[in-house]
C-alpha cells in the first residue's frame, strides 16, 4: 500500500469513517457511512475491471473513460462517508443545545432543522453517486473480460446494496424534517433513485 501521505486527502477522510464503522466504542458512525464506503468499494470494481477489459471489444478510450468516472465516483464517495459521519455529528450536537429561554428553543429548532435537512441530503447524494455506478455496470458489462465478470457482478451487488443503504438513511431523516417544502422536494428525489435501483440488473 502506498504511504498515507500519497492517499487522496478524500480517501483518508473516508479511511477515518470506515475505521470508525469498525470501533466498538463508536456508536455514532453507522450504516450511512457503511453505505458509502461499500458503494467506493463498488465503483473500485469496476474500474478494476475496465483497466482489465481493454480489446474486449470496445475502443480502448471506453474502457479508459469508465475507468476514470469510476475512480472519481469511489473518491467522491469515500469522502461522502465522512460527511455522513459528520452530518450525524452536527445532528446530535444540536439536540444538545440548550433550551432553557425562548430564544434558546428557537436556536435549537433551527438547528435541527438544518442538521436533520444535511443528514438527509449527503446519503441522498451518495445514494446517486451509487446508482452511477450501476449504470457504468450496465454499460460496461457486455463488452467485459469474462475472466472478470465475477469481479463486475460483485461491484454490481455492492452497489445495489449500498445504495438501498444510502437511501434507508435518507428516509429515516426525512421523517423527522419538519420543513414540509424540503421534505417534499428530498422525497421526491428518493423515489427516482427507488425507482432506479429496482431497475438495474444484468
Amino acid at each position: 500500500m502506498s504511504p498515507n501521505s500519497e492517499i487522496p486527502l478524500s480517501s483518508r477522510e473516508g479511511i477515518q469513517a470506515f475505521l470508525r464503522v469498525l470501533d466498538p466504542s463508536d456508536n455514532s458512525t453507522g450504516g450511512g457511512a457503511a453505505s458509502a464506503i461499500a458503494g467506493a468499494m463498488a465503483a473500485s470494481l469496476v474500474a478494476m475491471v475496465a483497466r482489465l477489459s481493454k480489446g474486449k471489444g470496445k475502443p480502448d478510450e471506453f474502457y479508459e473513460e469508465v475507468n476514470r468516472r469510476a475512480l472519481e465516483i469511489s473518491r467522491a464517495l469515500m469522502k461522502g462517508a465522512e460527511e455522513d459521519s459528520l452530518a450525524f455529528d452536527r445532528v446530535m450536537e444540536a439536540y444538545r443545545m440548550p433550551k432553557s429561554t425562548q430564544e434558546e428553543m428557537e436556536e435549537r429548532r433551527r438547528a435541527i432543522s438544518r442538521s436533520l435537512e444535511e443528514a438527509a441530503m449527503v446519503p441522498l447524494e451518495n445514494a446517486r453517486l451509487c446508482g452511477q455506478i450501476l449504470e457504468l455496470c450496465e454499460s460496461l458489462a457486455p463488452n467485459a473480460n469474462p475472466n472478470a465478470r465475477s469481479d463486475l457482478k460483485c461491484g454490481h451487488l455492492l452497489a445495489m446494496a449500498a445504495m438501498r443503504g444510502c437511501l434507508e438513511n435518507v428516509k429515516i431523516n426525512l421523517a423527522s424534517l419538519k420543513d414540509h417544502s424540503k421534505a417534499a422536494s428530498i422525497r421526491d428525489s428518493l423515489e427516482e433513485l427507488e425507482g432506479l435501483v429496482r431497475g438495474h440488473d444484468f
